[in-house]
């Protein structure tokens, strides 16, 4: 939960409570502000909390539709996240496996959470990872463009851990900016592209996962849910480029929260 910044769970709670489904946070983590463009934050690891959190959920009895696992704060909240997994078979399992961006890991994540990270997607059934995040998990270069080809290659690779997948913010070689998914259990495969805006803004990435979520809990397709979650992010940004305000502050999405009321 990170307080000032439009980001994380300040953007994932409206978001998915716009679309009519509850939902009921546990933090890993909570911040004064993002990491990005802030100095001096304020961060408080949560991860004493997680496991009496759900220990609690459990005996209330408790059921949950999906859980939904984004930024993590050590490498044993990995473990806590698998441990939610098993104590809630029955919900979809969704994780955006946030860890970096722009081809830079984040400065909270080590190689050895890397790899852990792996270790979640594999008890995945779907995952959201953004491009630079896909060559981490992949072991793989951080690729300027990729072909559509290789593209769909990568996500057939990591169709092999998570049962369906989505790499966002993929630059193709023909100059299109896309969104991509593969089902790897149906096959169906989907292209989503959107033309870039001059400014680059946290917690998009938060808010396509969330609405891809709460469309897919309200019965979409992975390709619908897809291209309703990059509608939503895009024209997000769109009503946030030329604002004035700093690129940090995030996208104000506030603005057209009611495009998602079912």
């Amino acid at each position: 939960m990170s307080g000032f910044g439009r980001c994380s769970l300040a953007v994932i709670i409206p978001v998915i409570s716009a679309m009519g489904i509850q939902c009921v946070p546990v933090p890993t983590a909570v911040l004064s502000t993002h990491t990005g463009g802030f100095d001096d934050f304020v961060f408080r690891d949560m991860t004493g909390f997680m496991e009496p959190c759900m220990e609690h959920y459990k005996k209330l009895g408790v059921e949950f539709d999906a859980i939904y696992s984004g930024f993590l704060a050590s490498e044993e909240q990995v473990g806590h996240c698998l441990d939610f997994f098993s104590a809630f078979p029955r919900a979809k399992r969704i994780v955006d496996p946030v860890m970096g961006e722009d081809g830079e890991r984040y400065r909270t994540y080590t190689p050895e959470l890397v790899e852990r990270m792996k270790e979640l997607i594999a008890g995945a059934e779907v995952i959201t990872p953004n491009i630079t995040e896909a060559a981490m998990l992949l072991d793989e270069k951080y690729p300027e463009r990729l072909s559509e080809t290789e593209a769909r290659r990568w996500l057939e690779r990591l169709c092999a851990s998570a049962s369906a997948a989505v790499i966002t913010g993929v630059v193709l070689d023909t100059g299109e900016h896309a969104n991509l998914s593969l089902d790897g259990r149906s096959g169906d495969y989907t292209r989503v592209c959107w033309e870039p805006f001059p400014a680059s803004y946290p917690g998009t990435g938060d808010i396509f996962a969330s609405v891809m979520t709460g469309r897919l809990m309200l019965g979409d397709t992975l390709s619908d849910a897809v291209k309703a979650a990059t509608r939503f992010s895009h024209r997000a940004v769109g009503v946030t480029v030329g604002s004035g305000r700093p690129e940090r502050n995030g996208v104000e999405f506030e603005r057209i929260l009611g495009d998602l009321i079912p």
